[in-house]
């Protein structure tokens, strides 16, 4: 019997996810024993920052007790309450229901699972995070990606998202802090989203892992506290905030109108029961995160500032290197001056061991080239980094245009 070659689903096609894809060329590099700077990859714990014991002591205390069983699908009770503190805490108050997931991308793919049908959009802040490219191909959407401003401080474009919107746009999302730009939505902006989304009948999907990670003695603006009529979904979670992306623990937050979204919360909560639950264990870190001590907070907020402000002082110096400055976060995503974002980023990494991520990767606008930056790592590896990056890009400029 001769076997047939088997065909993968169509909609795999188009999956990208530039920000691991790009690790194959690193491992290549490092086989040559090349000194490898890894600013690519926003896993805190890689680096110098280290996950709270007000999370591995509660986590341990409930392997212990043997709390090792299925969870309730939309999460345990202690968390959920958690949440819904936290969430009042930022001023959202009309909260409809909370639901615990592996992740905040499992609480985003859920819900765009449950809003949207093949051929229907959702507007996809460009640049943005790549997951959402990767779920939009999965469910067999169509691509509506609206643009950020470089110019107005990487501002979501309002005129380019009322442009976007047609008869099958069922969502509009939002990071908030934006990666991979580490830029954060100022207010007026934020009313103007929402008014597009009533206007329109949208569901807001407010990604805000970063929410507390904000620079400069600024605090951010859950859009979802500035108006209680308007549908949406705020996601979080712990990997950032409390640095532990290990646990794969994240949450949603539905709030708005019940008479509007009481089906749609049901078609939410099918999806969690056919998953059955979250990781069990790690949801008793919920509580003990985000009501406990937050004295990490400020500790890691003050390392990453300080990065921050390293990089900006190096790139500033760099002719044809351009950067808008990250006002939270722990990204950056500057313009460089090249014909191919791509060719520059591989080419980096097999001279000089530097692992950024092409700007192509997160969308862009056209005839623009940028590349995103972690500054996770110690001083004294972004320093060493950033000053390899600098001596490169001159030779690069000589040598391919």
């Amino acid at each position: 019997m001769k076997l047939k070659k088997i065909i993968p689903a169509r909609k795999t096609e188009n999956v990208r996810y530039a920000i691991r894809d790009i690790i194959s060329l690193a491992n290549q590099v490092a086989t040559t024993g090349k000194k490898m700077y890894y600013l690519n990859i926003g896993d805190p714990n890689i680096y110098d920052h280290s996950t709270p014991d007000t999370l591995i002591l509660p986590t341990i205390e409930a392997l212990k007790s043997n709390l090792n069983g299925y969870a309730p699908s939309n999460g345990i009770p202690s968390a959920i309450e958690a949440i819904k503190i936290d969430s009042k805490n930022k001023g959202i108050n009309n909260i409809l229901d909370v639901f615990v997931t592996s992740g905040a991308s499992e609480a985003i793919e859920i819900c765009l699972s449950a809003l949207l049908n093949p051929g229907d959009n959702f507007l996809m802040p460009t640049p943005g995070y790549p997951l959402y490219t990767a779920v939009e191909s999965k469910l067999e959407l169509e691509p509506n990606p609206y643009y950020l401003s470089e110019e107005n401080r990487w501002q979501p474009d309002i005129d380019d998202i009322r442009n976007k919107i047609n008869n099958r746009t069922k969502a509009i999302v939002l990071i908030n802090p934006n990666n991979p730009t580490g830029s954060v939505c100022e207010k007026d902006t934020l009313f103007e989203i929402i008014n597009l989304a009533l206007e329109n009948n949208l569901v807001i999907f407010a990604d805000e892992i970063y929410d507390k990670l904000i620079f400069d003695g600024k605090e951010l603006i859950s859009i979802a506290s500035l108006n209680n009529d308007v549908s949406c979904i705020t996601f979080s979670g712990l990997s950032k905030n409390y640095v532990a992306p290990g646990f794969r623990i994240g949450w949603g937050v539905v709030s708005g109108r019940y008479e509007i979204l009481n089906d749609y919360i049901e078609a939410i909560n099918k999806l969690l029961r056919a998953r059955v639950s979250a990781n069990h264990p790690e949801q008793y870190a919920i509580s003990s995160a985000l009501l406990g001590n937050q004295d990490h907070l400020r500790e890691l907020i003050d390392k990453l500032q300080k990065r921050r402000d390293i990089m900006i002082n190096i790139l500033s110096k760099i002719n044809g290197i351009n950067l808008v400055k990250p006002e939270g976060a722990f990204y950056a995503f500057p313009s460089v001056d090249v014909k191919d974002d791509t060719h520059f980023v591989t080419e980096l990494i097999k001279e000089t061991g530097v692992v950024v991520v092409p700007g192509s990767g997160f969308g862009q606008r056209p005839n623009t080239n940028h590349f995103r930056i972690v500054t996770l790592p110690q001083e004294e590896i972004l320093i060493e980094a950033f000053e390899l990056i600098a001596d490169f890009y001159k030779k690069y400029k000589s040598k391919f245009e």
